[in-house]
C-alpha cells in the first residue's frame, strides 16, 4: 500500500505560526522532501525533531520527484516543505503533486501559512476574485509580456517580489496600469519589520526609485474598472423600434425587442411609441 504525501505549510517568518497538526506531522512521517535542508533543519530543532531529510527544489525536481514517488509508492510516508508558506503554490512541488495523483499515491494538505493569502486579506482591496501571478519574469520583455497580457484584467492582481528587482519591476506595473492605480505593498509579512504600505503605482515607482528595498514583498494590485455597459435612452429605443417596425415588426414585438436590447422598461418605451403616432 502506498504511503502518503503531506503538503506541510510552515513559517513566513513568526515559527509561532506553525499549527500543532503540522508539527505533528512533521514528528510522524518517514522522512521530509525539503526545499532547503539548512533551513528546515533550523525549524526541526526548534520543535526538538529529528528526521531524515532529502532536498527538493527547481534544480533537481526533474530527477528527484521520480525517486520520491518511488518510496511513496513502496509505503514511505513523507512531508513535503518549502523554505516559508504552502508547498505547491509557485513551487516545484506543483510537480510532484502531479506524479502522485498520476499514481494515485494519497495527497493530503498541512494548511498554514501562505504569503499571498495574508497580503490579498490585509491590502485593503477586494478579495472575492483575485488572480495570483507569482513571481514575475527577470528578463524585462517577458516581464512587460506578461503585464500586457493583464491590462483588461478586473480582479485583484498579486505577485511575489524580490527586493533587488522591485523598483523596476513598479516601473514596469506603473507604465502598464498607470499612476493612478491602486497598490499595497506587503513587506516582511510575521517578520519584526512588518510593513502594509497602501498607496498608489506613481507614488511607489518614485519611492522606490530613490530608496532601496529591504525584505520580500508582495504586490496586491487593483484590478482594472469594469468596462461599463452603454447607457440608451428612451429616445435610443424609439429610433430602434422604429427601425423594427420599418422592417414589418407589430409595434408590440418592436418595443418588446428595443426595451430588452437597450435595458428600458417596456411600458415606458410602449407609452412613448404610442404617443408618436
Amino acid at each position: 500500500m502506498a504511503g502518503t504525501l503531506y503538503l506541510v505549510a510552515t513559517p513566513i517568518g513568526n515559527l509561532g505560526d506553525l499549527s500543532v497538526r503540522a508539527a505533528e506531522t512533521l514528528e510522524a512521517v518517514d522522512f521530509i522532501a525539503a526545499e532547503d535542508t539548512r533551513v528546515t533543519v533550523k525549524l526541526l530543532n526548534h520543535l526538538g525533531i529529528k528526521k531524515p531529510m532529502v532536498s527538493y527544489h527547481r534544480h533537481n525536481a526533474d530527477t528527484r520527484g521520480d525517486a520520491l514517488t518511488s518510496r511513496l509508492l513502496a509505503g514511505e510516508s513523507c512531508a513535503l516543505v518549502t523554505d516559508a508558506g504552502t508547498p505547491a503554490i509557485s513551487d516545484p512541488g506543483e510537480e510532484l503533486v502531479a506524479q502522485c495523483a498520476a499514481q494515485d499515491i494519497p495527497v493530503v494538505p498541512i494548511p498554514g501559512p501562505c504569503a499571498f493569502v495574508s497580503a490579498l486579506a490585509v491590502s485593503g482591496l477586494p478579495t472575492g476574485r483575485f488572480t495570483f501571478e507569482g513571481f514575475l519574469a527577470m528578463n524585462k520583455k517577458n516581464r512587460r509580456t506578461h503585464l500586457d497580457s493583464l491590462r483588461q484584467e478586473t480582479r485583484t492582481m498579486v505577485f511575489h517580489e524580490a527586493p533587488h528587482k522591485l523598483s523596476a519591476t513598479l516601473r514596469d506595473l506603473e507604465e502598464t496600469f498607470g499612476p493612478d492605480r491602486r497598490i499595497s505593498l506587503c513587506r516582511e509579512l510575521t517578520k519584526l519589520h512588518e510593513q502594509v504600505w497602501r498607496t498608489t503605482l506613481g507614488q511607489a515607482a518614485e519611492h522606490y526609485a530613490q530608496n532601496p528595498a529591504k525584505g520580500e514583498f508582495v504586490l496586491v494590485v487593483e484590478g482594472a474598472a469594469p468596462v461599463q455597459e452603454a447607457e440608451y435612452t428612451l429616445e435610443d429605443g424609439l429610433a430602434m423600434a422604429a427601425r423594427l417596425q420599418a422592417e414589418g415588426a407589430s409595434t408590440r414585438d418592436a418595443v418588446k425587442q428595443a426595451a430588452a436590447a437597450c435595458g428600458l422598461s417596456r411600458k415606458a418605451l410602449y407609452d412613448l411609441v404610442v404617443s408618436q403616432k
